[in-house]
C-alpha cells in the first residue's frame, strides 16, 4: 500500500469531521481508551500540554512548541486541521512523520480498524501518541480537535491544560451558548493539573474557576498575568493573545522544564521557521498584495477583518468561500461592502455551494461573480488587480488549503 493509498482509504472509509460534519463527533471517548489499550498506552509514555479553545489553539499550541525547540527538548506537535499533507498533523521538532510511518501504521492496525470502527480523529489521535512514544519526545503539545471533554485526546494526563477562548463555534455539537461551550472545553481540566485561561471572558469565567476549584488545579489568567510586550514572526494582530497564552503556559512549565527568557525571545520569532505553521495572516505576494488566513469565526474573522482594512490598496479582492454548517449571518456583516467578491467552494463535501453563499452574500450588500474551484477564483482575482490592490483569500481553512 502507497502512502496516497493509505491516504485514500482513510479520507474515504472512515467519518471525518472536516467532510461530513457533526456525524463524525463521537459522544464518549470509550474508542480513544479501547485503541490507546490496544498500543500499550503511548500517551502515558511523554509529558504533555493540552490546549482547547474556540480561536487560537493551533497558533498557541506552535508558539509553545517552537519557543521548547529553542530550549533544546524534543518537542511533538498535534494539530488539526492540516493544509496540504497529512503529515503536517504530526509533527517532531517541527518535521512531519515520515510517509513510511503512516502507510506502517495503518497497515499494523487494520483489523482493529476493521473491527472496532474508529472515527478518522481517533485513528490519527492514535497515530501521533504511537509516535511520539516511539520517538520518545520529551514533551508533545497536543491540540484538542474539537471541544475537549469528549475530544479524542482528551486521555492524557498534562502537565498543563490551555483553553485559549470561548467562542460561539460548532454549536451543533457543543451547544448554542458560550457557557455549554465552555464547559466541554474545561472537560479537559484534570485534578491538580494546573490551568492556563487565555482570555479572560466574564461570561464564562466561574466556569473555569469552579472547575479549577473542583479538580485543585492552580488557575492562570494569561491576559492578566502576563504584562510583557512580546514580538513574533506571526504578523497577524490577533496573534498578541496567543502569544501571551503561550508565555503563560511556558512559565508553568518552567517547574519541570529548562527555558530560557533567551529560549522564549527567540522562539517567538521564529515560530514559522521551527514548526512550519501556515495559513496564519500569510503574506503570499507583495505587488498585489496577497493575504490569506484560516479565520473562519465571528470571533477569529472580526480580528482579521479589522486588521485588514488597515491595510494600504487601491482595491480589495476577497476569495471567499465557507462551510455548509456555517452560519452565514454572523461571519458575512463582518466583512467589508467595499470590495470586489469572488465565490467559491472550498473541495470537501461540507464546502457550501457558490450559488447559495452568493446569494446570502448579497443580502449583506457583498457583491462578486461565483466560481467553480477556489483556483479559479483566485486566478480572477489575480487578473483583475493591480500591483497596488490587496487580495485576501479565506472564509475557510479549506479554501486557504487550496491556495498555499
Amino acid at each position: 500500500m502507497t502512502y496516497q493509498d493509505t491516504l485514500n482509504w482513510m479520507f474515504s472509509q472512515l467519518p471525518m469531521y472536516q467532510n461530513q460534519g457533526k456525524k463524525a463527533f463521537k459522544k464518549d471517548l470509550t474508542n480513544s481508551l479501547l485503541f490507546s489499550e490496544h498500543l500499550d498506552s503511548p500517551e502515558q509514555k511523554f509529558k504533555s500540554v493540552h490546549v482547547a479553545g474556540t480561536n487560537g489553539k493551533g497558533s498557541t499550541s506552535h508558539i509553545i512548541a517552537s519557543v521548547l525547540q529553542e530550549a533544546g527538548h524534543k518537542v511533538g506537535l498535534y494539530t488539526s486541521p492540516h493544509l496540504k499533507d497529512f503529515r503536517e498533523r504530526i509533527k517532531i521538532n517541527g518535521q512531519p512523520i515520515s510517509e513510511n510511518e503512516v502507510v506502517g501504521f495503518i497497515i499494523d492496525n487494520q483489523s482493529f480498524f476493521d473491527k472496532n470502527k474508529l472515527s478518522f480523529f481517533e485513528m490519527t489521535v492514535g497515530l501521533a501518541f504511537h509516535s511520539f512514544a516511539k520517538h520518545k519526545v520529551d514533551i508533545a503539545i497536543i491540540e484538542v480537535g474539537l471541544g475537549g471533554r469528549l475530544d479524542s485526546t482528551n486521555i492524557i494526563s498534562p502537565l498543563v491544560s490551555v483553553v485559549t477562548n470561548i467562542g460561539l463555534d460548532h454549536t451543533q455539537m457543543l451547544g448554542n451558548t458560550l457557557s455549554e461551550i465552555a464547559s466541554e472545553k474545561a472537560g479537559i481540566i484534570k485534578d491538580e493539573v494546573p490551568v492556563v485561561i487565555g482570555e479572560y471572558q466574564e461570561e464564562v469565567h466561574t466556569i473555569f474557576y469552579q472547575k479549577a476549584i473542583e479538580t485543585h488545579s492552580d488557575l492562570f489568567l494569561a491576559d492578566k498575568n502576563i504584562t510583557q510586550e512580546y514580538t513574533s514572526d506571526l504578523k497577524g494582530t490577533y496573534q498578541s493573545k496567543n502569544i501571551k497564552t503561550a508565555v503563560q503556559t511556558i512559565k508553568v512549565l518552567q517547574k519541570n522544564f529548562s527555558i530560557s527568557d533567551e529560549n522564549i525571545v527567540k522562539g517567538l520569532q521564529n515560530i514559522v521557521k521551527n514548526t512550519g505553521l501556515l495559513g496564519r495572516w500569510q503574506v503570499l505576494n507583495e505587488k498585489p498584495l496577497i493575504i490569506c488566513d484560516t479565520a473562519h469565526n465571528r470571533e477569529g474573522l472580526t480580528y482579521v477583518i479589522r486588521q485588514l482594512l488597515k491595510q494600504t490598496y487601491e482595491k480589495l479582492h476577497i476569495v471567499l468561500g465557507v462551510v455548509s454548517d456555517k452560519d452565514l449571518d454572523t461571519v458575512l456583516p463582518l466583512f467589508p461592502k467595499k470590495a470586489t467578491y469572488y465565490f467559491c467552494k472550498p473541495n470537501i463535501p461540507r464546502g457550501l455551494d457558490t450559488s447559495i453563499l452568493k446569494v446570502k452574500a448579497k443580502e449583506h450588500n457583498l457583491i462578486g461573480e461565483e466560481y467553480f474551484s477556489v483556483n479559479k477564483a483566485f486566478e480572477s482575482a489575480c487578473d483583475n488587480a493591480s500591483k497596488d490592490d490587496l487580495i485576501f483569500i479565506g472564509g475557510s481553512t479549506f479554501v486557504v488549503a487550496e491556495i498555499v
